[in-house]
């Protein structure tokens, strides 16, 4: 039976999003506490893959999640999903807003619900959990007086809401990915993305020289967001999200040059895009999976049959 990891406990937009994808189906799903160790149970084979939250349409990426990518044992994402998230503020039966002093979420969920509690409970007392779930767990365990959580957590742990769709912004989103150890990727849909990491020497021009190696060859970037290597001063990862395929001549001429020229180059994966959910804002993409002006594959076909030929003396 696969076990598929995840960001426990249970509740969280995690399983929510896991439950999702066609791979839960009879799987063994396999609760974790973090996020890192979701991946960690991948590569030390407790698991065969793992769910876990790598992007906020409010928030940005996940840092805890994009660092743990670019450690060792590789992994690569072959899935990805995205929901709308809500947030609830739930307590104890009995509690009212009056008597709430201590609040907690995840690191995202307060972040995206700051200005309500700032509005609301001005004198309330804010910590972290390592999910939302977990918060409402804790206020189950009477430790706290009130989470902010996904509604769902209010059902499992017994819990009231006093207010729901409490987001300071609205139609906010959350991208999943399934992670799992390096393989083939999935084939291309025409609607993809390939993710990947790189580091590069700190001489001016260099991230131009990535972007160049990209943006020559008619690929859209979607993402690019940088973060400390650990231990080594004024050194970065940077994480970049692409349309296009590895197997499409364009991105995988793209990813060669870019092992030429970087540092360190670490592949995250090709896979399908996943439809935005109902009731938020189409994202805008590029004509053919950002494949343009020139750069489809039946232009690198001929063109690569041109260069033969013209290395063979046929033709000029």
């Amino acid at each position: 039976m696969t076990r598929l990891a995840f960001l426990g406990p249970r509740a969280t937009f995690t399983e929510q999003a896991l439950l999702r994808l066609p791979e839960s189906e009879g799987a063994e799903l396999v609760p974790a506490a973090t996020t890192t160790s979701a991946l960690a149970a991948v590569r030390s084979g407790e698991a065969d893959l793992a769910c876990v939250p790598i992007e906020n349409s409010v928030e940005g990426g996940v840092p805890a999640v994009l660092d743990s990518l670019v450690n060792d044992p590789p992994l690569v994402i072959v899935r990805e999903t995205q929901i709308a998230v809500r947030f609830a503020l739930m307590v104890r039966p009995g509690t009212a807003l009056g008597d709430i002093r201590t609040v907690a979420s995840h690191p995202h969920g307060e972040a995206q619900t700051r200005h309500w509690l700032a509005a609301n409970l001005p004198g309330a007392t804010i910590s972290m959990s390592s999910s939302t779930a977990e918060a409402a767990a804790q206020v189950a365990r009477g430790e706290l007086d009130a989470s902010v959580s996904a509604p769902v957590a209010a059902s499992v742990h017994g819990l009231e809401i006093l207010a729901d769709d409490i987001a300071d912004t609205a139609a906010a989103v959350t991208r999943f990915v399934l992670v799992r150890p390096p393989c083939a990727p999935p084939e291309p849909t025409a609607f993809d993305r390939t993710t990947l990491a790189t580091t590069t020497e700190n001489v001016p021009g260099a991230l131009l020289g990535i972007l160049t190696e990209l943006a020559v060859r008619g690929i859209d970037l979607t993402r690019i967001e940088s973060r400390p290597i650990k231990g080594r001063r004024d050194e970065y990862w940077f994480h970049l999200d692409c349309t296009g395929h590895i197997a499409q001549p364009a991105m995988g001429e793209a990813l060669a040059a870019l092992h030429r020229r970087c540092t360190r180059v670490r592949y995250l994966g090709s896979y399908a895009r996943c439809a935005v959910p109902d009731g938020v804002g189409e994202t805008r993409v590029s004509p053919a999976s950002g494949l343009v002006n020139g750069h489809g594959a039946e232009r690198f076909a001929a063109a690569a049959a041109w260069l033969d030929e013209i290395r063979a003396g046929t033709s000029a």
